[in-house]
């Protein structure tokens, strides 16, 4: 009985010793959220010492803050989710340090499970400043360079387009074939430099919604002309197929236009010749849905979880397709946030992708009684 007894404190002697050395900011809380154990590194995060964060109810002792400085609510809060769901969760959030900072930390969440029943939770995180920091000079770094990109590449098209209209004298054949070159590659930079400095204003917040009512056929009719040359020279077909009725919705279109161009353009870059690309809207519940659909060399399992993040692009892409910034995506997600709505994917490899875009419907959408042909 003695040697049990010696082992089993050996065995918790052990196991404080290697809570303690967690190189990162370790709590685990009881099933009501008090404070069970908090070693050393989180109290240097948070500024509490054991004394003071010991039996207090976690949610109150630290309150977090989303990533545009929002407090969460306290059941959206990861830890609720971890413990209500009994999933593991990871995110990136803000917590108020004693001294009153926010500090942003990336945390991953695993519920204490007994007989699976969720008795606590143990909350692994670190202090992610440098990281953003980095990211805000990239950020500031990027916004900087393409406003300064803006204004010779202005002269480049105007000059160039100039050239290719006759004002400046006829072209022989193979100078108009080297000029269209040059507007094909004039206009591509300035949609990167676009989409970048759409990408700076995100995560800076300081990008501007401006909502009005929005005919979302007209819009789509709009991204089709703009594409519709390259449509043809790939020889694909692409089609609307539109709402039941003529309907609107209260949102931004310039911004719509941008994600709905996006999701196009990448439907027919990555789509061979004589491929289809639908587009369809509808209702559904009290949210508007337009899904792009193609016919193209669609996603890989492996690459899914990653088809919206910052520069990433598949290896089936790349060897298909080598032009691409890996930003379209990542764009998307952040203006179809901006503007509360939600973007997500079905695509099999090889036969194709449906993107889909919703967006609130009700109470704000307008319908008319006008019929579409």
């Amino acid at each position: 009985m003695a040697n049990k007894k010696q082992d089993y404190e050996g065995d918790k002697a052990l196991a404080e010793v290697l809570f303690d050395s967690i190189g990162d900011g370790a709590v685990t809380t009881d099933e009501f959220g008090n404070v069970t154990r908090i070693n050393p590194t989180a109290q240097s995060i948070l500024g509490y010492s054991e004394k003071e964060a010991l039996g207090k109810w976690f949610p109150k002792l630290c309150t977090a803050f989303d990533e545009s400085g929002e407090t969460i609510p306290l059941i959206d809060r990861p830890v609720t989710r971890a413990f209500v769901t009994g999933n593991i969760i990871s995110e990136k959030i803000h917590y108020k340090t004693k001294a009153g900072n926010l500090i942003p930390v990336s945390m991953t969440i695993s519920p204490i499970m007994v007989n699976g029943q969720p008795v606590g939770c143990i909350e692994i995180f670190r202090d992610i400043s440098r990281e953003y920091e980095i990211d805000k000079m990239k950020s500031d770094f990027i916004s900087l360079a393409s406003h300064q990109l803006r204004t010779p590449l202005s002269a480049i098209k105007t000059y160039s387009h100039m050239l290719a209209d006759g004002f400046m004298g006829p072209l022989s054949p193979r100078q108009n074939k080297s000029l269209k070159t040059i507007i094909a590659a004039t206009n591509r930079m300035n949609e990167t430099i676009g989409t970048l400095l759409n990408i700076t204003r995100i995560e800076s917040g300081s990008i501007i919604v401006t909502k009005k009512p929005v005919a979302i056929n007209q819009i789509i009719e709009e991204v089709i002309s703009e594409h519709q040359l390259s449509v043809t020279e790939k020889k694909q077909s692409i089609k609307l197929n539109k709402s039941k009725d003529d309907l609107k919705i209260i949102s931004d279109s310039v911004v719509l236009k941008e994600i709905i161009g996006n999701l196009v353009s990448n439907a027919v870059k990555y789509t061979p010749s004589n491929g289809k690309i639908t587009i369809d809207v509808s209702t559904r519940d009290k949210t508007l849905v337009v899904a792009v659909r193609d016919t193209g060399m669609g996603i890989p399992e492996a690459y899914k979880d990653n088809i919206f993040t910052k520069f990433f692009r598949g290896e089936n892409v790349i060897r298909q397709e080598t032009s691409g910034t890996g930003l379209g995506l990542y764009l998307v997600k952040g203006l179809v946030n901006e503007l509360g709505g939600n973007v997500w994917f079905e695509s099999t490899e090889g036969k194709g992708s449906t993107f889909y875009l919703s967006l609130p419907l009700l109470p704000q959408a307008i319908r008319t009684n006008k019929s579409v042909s």
